[in-house]
């Protein structure tokens, strides 16, 4: 059995769309021509962003979507294909941050971020992927973080919870392997985003100056959302047949000048300058 080509119409639904890397995918899949569905708890984001799509020629909806709750998922496809069709790429990064020590956090909290983060990806993963299974093509792509590999003071919580999405990912991506459907991951660096910006500012504070004494904070730029949507718009890309895994993107350092030639006088004038 040949893999199938990807079908004109590529319908998406992207969890977490209401702002950061989830909104700047959207903007970018449908720029690309995808009908996309923009899911979150805050829906109304979600309604405008589609409407400025609409507004430039896409095809978009606001579905209503709160990954930590079954129903509230299995809803949003729900309405995501009744409005465009069987879904052909999902998108899956909704989340928060909240970041303490590990023996300071309440436990409801830490919790918290494992329900949202990797529970939440997983709902999505099983509501969509028998589908995808049957129509023998899709993809779904989880966006990770660099904290798998590189853990950092404070964050305990949403470290476990994305090494924990890598490791589901990398069995699910066994379980898949034949089905024609993919499983990707994008894990990106430090990037500006809506995420964590309601934290304590003391806190904040304390965070970074023990990232700094780890050595977790090399300098002070930033990825763009625009930068992870790149990504997740070459992974979905790949033709079928072909399968890019993971994708890590990080933000490059400062750019520094060139090193200027140091200026050396001739070696004849270095002689008559001795003998003078």
């Amino acid at each position: 059995m040949r893999f199938q080509p990807h079908p004109d119409r590529r319908p998406v639904l992207v969890a977490g769309a209401s702002s950061g890397i989830g909104e700047a995918t959207a903007r970018a899949l449908a720029a690309a021509g995808h009908p996309v569905a923009l899911g979150a708890r805050r829906v109304e984001k979600c309604a405008e962003t589609a409407a400025q799509i609409v507004a430039d020629g896409g095809e978009a909806v606001a579905v209503s979507l709160d990954v930590t709750d079954d129903d509230a998922v299995r809803a949003a496809v729900a309405a995501a294909e009744a409005a465009l069709g069987p879904l052909e790429v999902v998108v899956t990064g909704a989340g928060d941050l909240q970041i303490g020590r590990a023996h300071e956090m309440p436990v409801d909290d830490w919790a918290a971020q494992i329900d949202v983060h990797l529970v939440g990806a997983y709902r999505m993963y099983r509501a969509v992927a028998p589908a995808m299974i049957e129509r023998r093509r899709g993809d779904i792509v989880f966006i990770s973080s660099d904290v798998v590999t590189h853990p950092r003071p404070w964050s305990s919580a949403y470290v476990a919870a994305k090494c924990g999405v890598e490791g589901m990912v990398a069995t699910i991506g066994m379980e898949l392997e034949g089905t024609g459907v993919r499983a990707g991951l994008v894990r990106p660096g430090q990037t500006i985003t809506g995420m964590g910006m309601n934290l304590d500012q003391q806190q904040t504070e304390d965070m970074l100056n023990d990232w700094i004494a780890f050595g977790l904070a090399r300098h002070g730029h930033f990825l763009k959302p625009e930068n992870l949507a790149s990504a997740v718009m070459a992974m979905i890309s790949m033709p079928p047949g072909a399968h890019m895994r993971s994708v890590d993107v990080e933000a490059e350092g400062k750019l520094v000048p060139p090193a200027q030639p140091t200026q050396t006088a001739p070696a004849t004038q270095s002689a008559e300058g001795a003998l003078a």
